[in-house]
């Protein structure tokens, strides 16, 4: 098995979330924090959060995505930057492209789209 650094991604408790989206909740508009945010409901538009955002494998989201990493367990359509990881488990799909430093795609998730990796800036 492989190692990812950002393994305590996969750790998060849902009271390290300023925000979750519910099951029962659709929402159409954009979404902006600072906090980490998961969406475990529907959302149409836009996402951006200085954090982190997990989309739950029930989740289905038509948006863009800027954070600093982001988790696909469920289903997203639209354009996911992650500065420093986009993770997509063997339950997510993406449909869209992807610019992040770091990309991972277990086998099984389903990626359609095309992927920009940023360079990693040493001082």
């Amino acid at each position: 098995m492989f190692d990812v650094k950002d393994s305590d991604f996969f750790d998060i408790e849902d009271e390290t979330f300023a925000t979750i989206v519910e099951k029962d909740i659709v929402f159409t508009g954009n979404i902006k924090m600072r906090k980490p945010v998961m969406v475990r409901g529907n959302i149409n538009g836009k996402i951006e959060t200085e954090s982190d955002v997990v989309i739950d494998s029930c989740a289905v989201v038509n948006a863009d995505i800027n954070a600093a990493r982001v988790l696909v367990r469920g289903k997203v359509r639209g354009d996911v930057y992650g500065e420093n990881l986009v993770y997509v488990t063997a339950s997510g799909a993406l449909d869209g492209d992807v610019t992040t430093k770091k990309v991972v795609l277990e086998p099984g998730s389903e990626f359609s789209g095309k992927c920009v990796m940023l360079k990693n800036e040493s001082k």
